[in-house]
């Protein structure tokens, strides 16, 4: 299975490689092999403009079909998660709790639980935490440790969900606590086996009624059609980056402005967006609050992991923390408005009868757009922007001119009434 880009990229060619002989789990396969006839797995090129790339779907619809499955507990959301703030050392019983108690605040559905929760917590401690999560109407999700041949990653729990039994009675002692899905991390590339691998946790995920998230993984191909409580996928360099290396916070605007052309036209992204206050790093964040507040909608995952504390949160102006109560865990429409790779994106999604318009600008020069929304001319709006500390709000009436002025590195979000 070809799997990823090799040697250099003389005059624009690019190369295809085949997987590394050591990316193999389990069963050591790394390569398809089949006697007689077989049916080899679609490529799709989308071809138009931009807007048929943003709102085209052919990359999910070309996939298989939807397992048979319970689909009562597929329910998307948002989440609150600690350690893309406090890190490793605070995944410990009253960071968790109050974590929580931010995702429930914030009317958001989920919190995350992050590596070494079994050492740090343990399975006694982490079952309270989700029968006391249930009370504030929030699910638990419990990050795992993929395992396998090639990982050398100490995190724990390691090596539960490499056989299939094992993987089983792990999901059925969580799906008991209450556990609502599962984050596997540090998958060991595209090798056949390792695919496989991936497919067996989504066919035993859905028998125990648990939401999957891979991280550390491969993109996804379609996947969220055929196994729809797989949410969604890491497969980009996100916001975890983001906080290591000054390196790519500087190149952040222009990273996150190409990502909804290519990593997230189709599959589901974890990015884990959305710090409207500050990085808690060495790292300076060169992005704007609108910026980032932006992404909450420009980027598509089934469940947003948002990169913000409650400590932030308690600086951003009450009229923006209403938006992120009330904003939809699904979209039924989209509309590209204006954009071009890298430089700008500018979407619209709605959901119900209200549309949400949000943009980012992966430049570091300030833009007056002149943005075509007539198909919300006779809506009344509420538009907000940059503005001290973090953002203004304005009263607009969209039109087929709507003028929005967005600073360098920033954003907006246009809400309809």
């Amino acid at each position: 299975m070809c799997h990823a880009f090799a040697g250099s990229i003389p005059r624009g060619e690019y190369f295809i490689g085949f997987p590394d002989a050591r990316e193999v789990i389990k069963d050591k396969n790394l390569k398809p092999r089949a006697r007689g006839t077989f049916q080899s797995p679609w490529r799709v090129l989308t071809i138009g403009n931009l807007a048929t790339l943003i709102e085209s779907t052919a990359g999910t619809d070309l996939a298989l079909p939807a397992q048979k499955v319970d689909a009562d507990f597929i329910k998307p959301g948002r989440a609150s998660w600690s350690w893309i703030n406090s890190k490793d050392d605070f995944i410990v019983y009253e960071e968790q709790k109050k974590y929580i108690d931010f995702a429930a605040n914030m009317h958001w559905p989920y919190c995350l639980i992050d590596v070494n929760w079994d050492q740090k917590i343990g399975y006694e401690k982490i079952a309270e935490l989700a029968q006391y999560a249930k009370t504030k109407n929030v699910g638990l999700i419990l990050w795992y440790n993929s395992a396998g041949d090639w990982n050398t990653v100490k995190y724990t729990p390691k090596g539960k969900l490499l056989e299939r039994q094992g993987r089983r009675d792990e999901f059925a002692r969580i799906e008991k606590m209450g556990i609502k899905g599962v984050k596997i991390d540090f998958f060991g590339g595209d090798g056949q086996s390792v695919i496989k691998y991936y497919q067996d946790i989504l066919l035993d995920a859905a028998d125990y009624h648990l939401l999957v998230n891979f991280h550390g993984a491969t993109l996804p191909r379609g996947w969220a059609r055929t196994y729809p409580h797989l949410m969604t996928a890491e497969a980009v360099r996100g916001f975890e980056m983001v906080t290591f290396e000054q390196k790519d916070a500087d190149n952040q605007p222009t990273h996150a402005a190409l990502l909804p052309f290519t990593r997230n036209a189709f599959d589901p992204m974890d990015f884990t967006p959305m710090n409207l206050y500050k990085i808690p790093t060495s790292v300076k964040r060169k992005t704007t609050s609108a910026f980032e507040l932006a992404t909450s909608i420009v980027f598509l995952s089934g469940i947003q992991h948002y990169a913000e504390s409650p400590e932030g949160m308690a600086h951003v102006p009450a009229f923006a923390q209403e938006l992120l109560r009330q904003l939809p865990n699904q979209w039924e429409d989209v509309k590209f408005i204006d954009g071009y790779p890298g430089k700008l994106c500018v979407v619209a999604r709605r959901s119900g009868n209200r549309w949400y318009v949000a943009g980012i600008n992966g430049e570091a020069k300030e833009k007056e757009l002149k943005l075509d929304l007539s198909f919300l001319s006779k809506a009344k709006a509420t538009l907000i922007t940059d503005g001290e500390p973090m953002f203004t709000q304005q009263s607009v009436t969209p039109s087929n001119a709507t003028v929005v002025t967005v600073k360098a590195n920033g954003g907006f979000v246009l809400v309809t009434e």
